[in-house]
């Protein structure tokens, strides 16, 4: 019969537990205003944020294949016919440029100013120097000031985006947490989410890092026309050199032979005609690839659509002060529940 006790699975009795919680009302008089006015000290002594976000669509080059894939694709649900393209490096691959340390890099120049016109510098020193910290983490920061080595690494002299010092890896470091860069795989539209302490820088290094980004892309997708163009102009250059000569060669023989009768110059002043027609034929012909090679350069430049443009937000991000009050004060009341009806829980503390 006890072994049968034994084995019932224990009751919980509300009615019990509502009782103690009451007769216990005072421990929340004490414990609630506490964990309310702690939370508030806390929360009050955190940096506030602001956030933006801007979207763009840039043109995308499509590979004209893939039909097949594409079938296979969208039976299971996916659509990839957008995201087909000749380049080597796909939209889905340029939130990878935020790992790069010489794109991040690229954004210490960014010319920033704050809200009320107090901070005008770049956005490397307004990192540096211009960043609120909660008064929590004063201390450690003292502290580690105290600690920090005279020597700050790097390369030394010019500046080295692959061989920072340490000061700039975790300013890098900084951007990369507030920086955030997305594609829609389904139609190649880039979010580009930027966090900062003040709404205007918050604004600017958004539009900042949208003109980079389109920039970058630019670069990338008109270097082969662009190498091209260079190539054919050179060699136009040249060809255009050696008809001068050949011209000029030709115009000077054939006056001071106008009235040669004797083969043997009129033979000389008709090859030196032919060499100037050969001149000019090859000039014509580089001037007709270099022309072309222009217009390639202009055909590879995607053209961008901004969608949402990134805007001076007017409320904060965060931190969500209310909120975090709130939830805080629930915590404290359900952890001063829990300890007052440990007994009837069967809990041990």
């Amino acid at each position: 019969m006890e072994e049968q006790k034994s084995k019932q699975p224990q009751t919980i009795d509300l009615r019990a537990i509502a009782k103690k919680l009451w007769a216990n009302k005072r421990v929340f008089y004490k414990t609630l205003p506490a964990a309310f006015i702690i939370s508030c000290i806390y929360i009050m002594g955190l940096p506030r944020y602001y956030r933006t976000e801007a979207r763009l669509a840039p043109e995308i080059e499509s590979s004209g294949a893939g039909g097949a894939l594409s079938s296979i694709a969208s039976s299971f649900g996916f659509d990839i016919g957008d995201m087909q393209t000749t380049d080597a490096i796909t939209p889905l691959l340029y939130p990878d440029l935020m790992d790069d340390n010489g794109f991040v890099a690229s954004m210490f120049d960014f010319q920033v100013e704050s809200l009320d016109g107090e901070i005008k510098a770049s956005y490397h020193d307004y990192m540096e120097k211009y960043q609120k910290v909660s008064i929590w983490s004063m201390p450690i920061i003292w502290i580690k000031e105290l600690l920090k080595s005279s020597d700050k690494g790097g390369a030394g002299g010019e500046f080295d985006p692959y061989r920072m010092s340490k000061d700039d890896h975790n300013i890098a470091e900084a951007i990369r947490g507030n920086i955030k860069l997305s594609v829609d795989k389904k139609n190649g539209v880039i979010s580009i989410s930027v966090e900062a302490q003040d709404p205007l820088i918050c604004k600017t290094v958004a539009d900042s890092l949208q003109s980079r980004l389109q920039l970058f892309i630019t670069d990338y997708r008109t270097s082969k026309a662009r190498n091209d163009y260079e190539y054919y102009k050179e060699l136009t250059a040249k060809a255009k050199e050696e008809y001068e000569v050949a011209r000029q060669l030709y115009s000077k023989s054939s006056d001071a032979n106008m009235d040669a009768v004797m083969v043997s110059t009129r033979t000389k002043l008709e090859a030196l005609e032919n060499d100037a027609q050969i001149k000019l034929s090859t000039y014509t012909s580089m001037h007709t690839q270099m022309e072309a090679a222009k217009a390639k350069v202009q055909e590879r430049t995607p053209a961008f659509t901004v969608i949402q443009g990134a805007a001076v937000p007017v409320k904060p991000a965060g931190p969500k002060r209310m909120i975090f009050v709130l939830a805080m004060t629930i915590v404290a009341f359900i952890a001063t529940s829990f300890y007052l009806v440990r007994d009837e829980l069967h809990l041990q503390f």
